[in-house]
Parts: C-alpha cells; structure tokens; sequence
C-alpha cells in the first residue's frame, strides 16, 4: 500500500497522541540527527544565528520535511561556508503519532473488503506539532556568513508547507541580544552557561582560563568568569547510603 501524503496530516486538529502503553507499536522517526556541524564550538566565536519561524499552526512530518530541510540547509552550509564553519539545529522533535486506517485500495477492493468511515486506525509513524512563532531551524555562525545561512534557510523552505519568516536572532544559542551580550563581556558581569559540581578526586585536567575551581567543605564547584565563595550545597557526607 502506497504511503499517504503529507497534506492528510497537515493540520493540527486534535489533542496531541504521544507514544505511550497504550499507544504501541510506534514506528521510530525517520530523522535521527538534530545537530549538525561544528556543535562544540565556543559560544564567543559564532555571534549570529539565523532562525526560522512557523507563521500558521500546522504538523510536520519527518519523512517529507524535516529530514530533507536538514540536509538542503547542511549542504548548502558546507558548500558556502567549509565543513566546520556552521551549526544547525533543527528544534521541534517529533512526539505526535500519526494513525491509518489501511484499506485496499486496488481494482475490484469493493468486492474484496468493506471498512467503516472513520476508523481509529494503527500507528503510521510521527510528527512534530508546531504553533504560531516557533522556531523551526537555527544555524549559528560567524558574522561574515550571513548571506549564507540566509540563503541556506531559504532553500530549505520549501521543503515544509504552510509560511515560515527568516530572522536574525540571539547571540549564539544564548537568550541574549548581539548589543546586550557584548556590554554583559565588556563588564564582566556574563558568568557563562552553568555550575558543575566536580567531586574532590577528579579535578579538571586541562582548566580553562574562564573556568573557576573553588574549594568548598565537602566538595569542589566551577564557576565561569567571577568566584562565589560557597555554593549552598548540601555535604556529601550528609547524604544517605544505601
């Protein structure tokens, strides 16, 4: 039987049907790779990130959208810009299990099988449920390849129904703006991603200059760019064994 097209399940009409115990049988999404490029680059050498934005409330399906956009926008990355000189990550994942009701659909499939109209039907395979103004696709890169990344979401465009917009956004995959970012590093006031709490055996091998190690009763925290003289934490002596 013939694979139903994508204009069927287009439409976000009904409550969101994610796999579960009672929903099995679910085949695996046809996109497996949502970052792609240089993705351990650091955050202050590729400033400018390029989005794609969903206009109208539509469902994507992986087989004919997100895993060709992923690889139109990759191809044209790397033949513009280098292999390592871009990373593109594609943002909604596919959660919604789409459903058919398999019927004959040969000569003479009257005569053979009769079905009732509006069936349940079993698990064809997933979507990606998309509202108004999320993001689809991002790509992070230096400032001279914005012409590129531009044209890199253009192309990939059409390969998703329904109406999309281009915008610069945030620096890098941060929540900050290009102009807020650069005052928050001139006055030292950016502390970076995270704290990692390293236990007293493993110190890091190879510190970073920004990276911050401070010894505290019962364990070690790391700090990016300005020191915290305790981190609150409880002891891990204190805690239960079992």
């Amino acid at each position: 039987m013939d694979r139903r097209p994508a204009h069927c399940y287009r439409y976000c009409k009904n409550k969101p049907y994610p796999k579960s115990r009672f929903c099995r049988g679910v085949p695996d999404a046809k996109i497996r790779i949502f970052d792609l490029g240089r993705k351990r680059q650091k955050w202050m050498s590729s400033p400018s990130v390029a989005t794609w934005c969903q206009m109208n409330m539509s469902s994507f399906p992986p087989r004919p959208g997100g895993n060709p956009a992923r690889i139109c926008a990759n191809k044209n990355m790397v033949k513009s810009c280098g292999k390592d000189a871009s990373h593109v990550r594609v943002r909604p994942h596919p959660f919604h299990v789409i459903r058919i009701n398999k019927m004959l659909s040969c000569a003479g499939a009257d005569r053979l099988q009769t079905g009732m109209r509006g069936a349940f039907g079993k698990p064809q395979g997933t979507v990606a449920r998309v509202p108004i103004g999320q993001v689809i696709m991002s790509i992070c890169t230096k400032l001279q390849n914005k012409e590129h990344v531009i044209e890199a979401l253009c192309r990939a465009e059409f390969e998703f129904p329904g109406h999309q917009k281009i915008h610069i956004s945030k620096w890098g995959f941060t929540k900050f703006n290009a102009d807020e970012f650069e005052d928050m590093v001139a006055s030292h006031m950016a502390a970076g991603a995270f704290a990692t709490r390293l236990p007293r055996q493993a110190p890091p091998a190879t510190p970073d200059p920004g990276h911050v190690s401070l010894p505290c009763s019962a364990h070690r925290c790391c700090f990016w760019g300005q020191a915290v003289p305790s981190c609150g934490l409880p002891s891990t002596s204190a805690l239960p064994r079992h």
